[in-house]
């Protein structure tokens, strides 16, 4: 587990604007390494974790939108039935509120990787500890 940068850009919500950004990004050999698209009625907010957030925060703010940077968590889990289970009752416990979550699973047994904002950080971290 660990606490990663993650970007947030609010996008107007029209065709071609997600190619856009991954457009820019790409031109400078910046990789997302995951990401989220929620969608409002006039407007979109993309999530990112990317290789460089500083370098993508300028790129993008340069082009006038608006991005925001948050450290949330990233934890790589076994996939295996329950997990979701364990880590979200761990953070119940503790009071820990889970704002939003996304993430990835290979095959049944293999890691993948869940990303987390939390009302605490550092009480998520010590709750979840050795998952």
């Amino acid at each position: 587990m660990k606490i990663v940068n993650q970007i947030s850009i609010y996008l107007e919500n029209r065709p071609g604007t997600l190619a856009e950004i991954a457009q820019t990004l790409s031109a400078r050999k910046i990789n997302i390494e995951a990401f989220m698209v929620s969608e409002a009625v006039d407007y979109a907010v993309v999530r990112m974790i990317v290789s460089d957030a500083d370098q993508a925060i300028h790129l993008l703010g340069d082009r006038g939108l608006l991005v925001i940077e948050n450290a949330i968590l990233c934890l790589s889990i076994k996939n295996r039935t329950g997990q979701l289970v364990r880590i979200s009752e761990r953070l119940s416990k503790a009071k820990v509120n889970i704002h939003y979550a996304y993430g990835s699973a290979g095959s049944k047994g293999s890691k993948g990787f869940l990303f987390l904002r939390v009302s605490n950080l550092e009480r998520a971290q010590k709750v979840l500890k050795g998952m």
